[in-house]
């Protein structure tokens, strides 16, 4: 029997599913094996080492199911693994750091753009770096949001707490001038009206899910590895903490049942 090749997502909870979604809008014949690493999130505070042993253990465990991509939908696993990843694996690999900053630059009309992030991802100034390889004068504010990723991985994303945790964390950055804010994280998307009220409706918020989901088209359409069967695909779900918050998250954000295996790793070095 055919089994079609997925494409292999991995974030460090549920941030990544914001990616899925638009790559489920944009190319609803592709299959997807998602894993979520519930379990140790949030990956922000992490070693880079630690960050990196994780992401290639996950990898890995997609690896089994023979998928034709794999999509690091972790911006802090991007922006130290990435090369690491895509140096090892026979497929394409992709990221989102670099989506995120093109779209920024293609929306930008000041050339003064934020980015919020990840405790890893800020220090790393990885879209820093990605934003000034695309236009050398780009002005850039950035500041690490850590206490966004664990409100939302508890489901509290539409919680009245939630809003006042997102306008104290931002109070300060509101006063930067800039017209895109570059949601450095999966997760932030989530948080999307929030976050667009503190900012103010004069900033565009920046998701790089779509522009992710654009080059994932590209570089399947391009290797001639894009979906060709005509039945819906069946869509895998793991992660490696609570099954029922992850499912519960995922069908909200989703719009869909969708089943979820847990994974527990046998490592004693893994959560």
């Amino acid at each position: 029997m055919f089994v079609q090749q997925a494409i292999a997502i991995l974030d460090s909870g549920v941030g990544g599913l914001t990616v899925a979604r638009e790559v489920m809008r944009q190319l609803p014949k592709e299959r997807i094996c998602y894993f979520g690493d519930t379990a140790r999130t949030p990956y922000g505070p992490r070693s880079s080492a630690e960050v990196i042993q994780f992401t290639h253990q996950i990898v890995d465990y997609l690896m089994l199911f023979n998928p034709k991509m794999v999509v690091i939908a972790c911006n802090t696993a991007t922006a130290v693994a990435l090369d690491e990843i895509r140096s090892r694996l026979p497929i394409p690999v992709v990221g989102v750091i670099h989506p995120g900053a093109r779209a920024a630059i293609k929306n930008t009309k000041s050339g003064k753009i934020g980015v919020i992030g990840t405790e890893g991802t800020i220090k790393s100034k990885a879209y820093e770096l990605a934003l000034r390889q695309l236009s050398p004068h780009i002005q850039v504010s950035s500041q690490a949001c850590p206490l966004f990723v664990p409100l939302v991985e508890k489901g509290l994303f539409e919680a009245e707490q939630t809003a006042a945790v997102v306008k104290s964390s931002l109070q300060e950055l509101s006063t930067v001038p800039m017209d895109c804010l570059i949601l450095g994280c999966t997760h932030y998307p989530f948080l999307i009206k929030p976050i667009s009220e503190a900012m103010g409706p004069r900033v565009a918020l920046i998701s790089s899910a779509d522009e992710t989901a654009r080059e994932i088209s590209a570089i399947l359409y391009h290797k001639g590895m894009l979906a060709t069967t005509e039945e819906m695909p069946v869509h895998q779900f793991f992660c490696s903490g609570d099954p029922w918050m992850f499912k519960k998250i995922a069908q909200i954000w989703l719009n869909d049942q969708i089943g979820v295996m847990p994974v527990i790793w046998r490592s004693p070095t893994i959560l």
